[in-house]
């Protein structure tokens, strides 16, 4: 029989995935005492670069399935952090905006996470860096429509 699988330590969807944990521990750690989840921070992010958008770009933006961002939403709606409104014409679609206190919480961690970013460039240097995240980009199936 014929080997045709890669070794465990050569296999890209386990590197990814172990990729993906290292590079999310820091993060992790500084989200600890927040009190949200790492996809709300991405939706916090993805609303606090963009502004206000309805739910299925947010969805595609934030890399969650839109039932996933539904249910995101709410909470962060309970909790003070964006607004949900309507669309005057489409009832179904909806518009999540980031409030004060939202863009409080991206604020008062934008140091700590420019300090994480700063420690994978220094682990990589700036050029593979920005390497990696263009190799990244072309397997992402978003960004190639």
């Amino acid at each position: 029989m014929t080997k045709t699988l890669p070794t465990t330590s050569r296999s890209l969807p386990i590197a990814l995935i172990r990729a993906r944990e290292g590079v999310m521990l820091p993060i992790r750690d500084m989200l600890s005492e927040t009190g949200i989840t790492e996809q709300q921070w991405r939706v916090l992010r993805v609303l606090s670069e963009f502004g206000q958008m309805d739910a299925k770009t947010l969805a595609d933006r934030s890399s969650l399935l839109f039932p996933s961002l539904t249910r995101i939403a709410a909470t962060l709606r309970d909790k003070g952090f964006v607004t949900q409104t309507r669309d005057d014409k489409d009832k179904r679609r909806q518009f999540i905006k980031i409030t004060a206190a939202g863009q409080k919480i991206i604020d008062d961690r934008a140091d700590r996470a420019a300090e994480i970013v700063k420690g994978f460039k220094a682990t990589l240097g700036d050029e593979k860096y920005e390497t990696l995240l263009d190799l990244l980009g072309m397997l992402d199936p978003g960004a190639q429509k």
